[in-house]
Formats: structure tokens, sequence, C-alpha cells
């Protein structure tokens, strides 16, 4: 079966609220690797690997995020990368080109 990789950045109230602790769970349970961390301007960037019905499982999910969290909005686009695992990886400073998109 085909895998596809996709790049989200979730805006809203979704850092300190276990968005990336939920997110690697979901994977974890859709079978999706990949990895997610929390931006310096409050997003969330995450991206994922998997089958296109597993992913599009996930990005339904994190447009929710967990109890806590007030998802605004998020983009998705493709993305390369095949992984291992799915990681919760330190806070950054998040990929530019979806950081000027945001802003329009």
């Amino acid at each position: 079966m085909e895998k596809i990789t996709r790049r989200l950045r979730i805006h809203g109230r979704v850092q300190g609220v276990f968005f990336r602790e939920s997110m690697r769970q979901q994977a974890l349970a859709l079978g999706v690797t990949g990895w997610v961390r929390n931006c310096s301007d409050g997003s969330v960037e995450a991206v994922v690997h998997g089958t296109a019905t597993a992913v599009a499982q996930l990005i339904a999910w994190a447009r929710r995020g967990p109890e806590l969290a007030q998802v605004e909005g998020m983009e998705v686009e493709a993305a390369d990368g095949v992984f291992d695992d799915f990681r919760r990886l330190p806070s950054a400073d998040c990929h530019p080109a979806m950081r000027r998109r945001a802003k329009d």
C-alpha cells in the first residue's frame, strides 16, 4: 500500500494542553510515523507518514486536538520523509515556508 507524507502546522491554543503527547499516541494507534514539536510562535508543527487513510485520520484528529486544545486553524502540505517511529521533538523555530503562509 502506498504511503504519503504531510507537514501540518496547527494554530490556536495548542501548547500546554498535551497536544504533542496526544498526537503521538494517536499516531501510534493509527500506525503513522513522523514527529511533532512546539514552535516558537505558539503553534505546533508535525510531519506525518503513513497510508493515505491513516494520515487523513490523524489530520482529522489534529483539527480537533485533545480535549483542552482550541484549534483555530491548520495548514497541510505535501512533505518528504520516511520514519521508523513517531517522536516528540524539542521546541524550535518551525518550517519558514509554512510560517510565511500562516501570515497571509
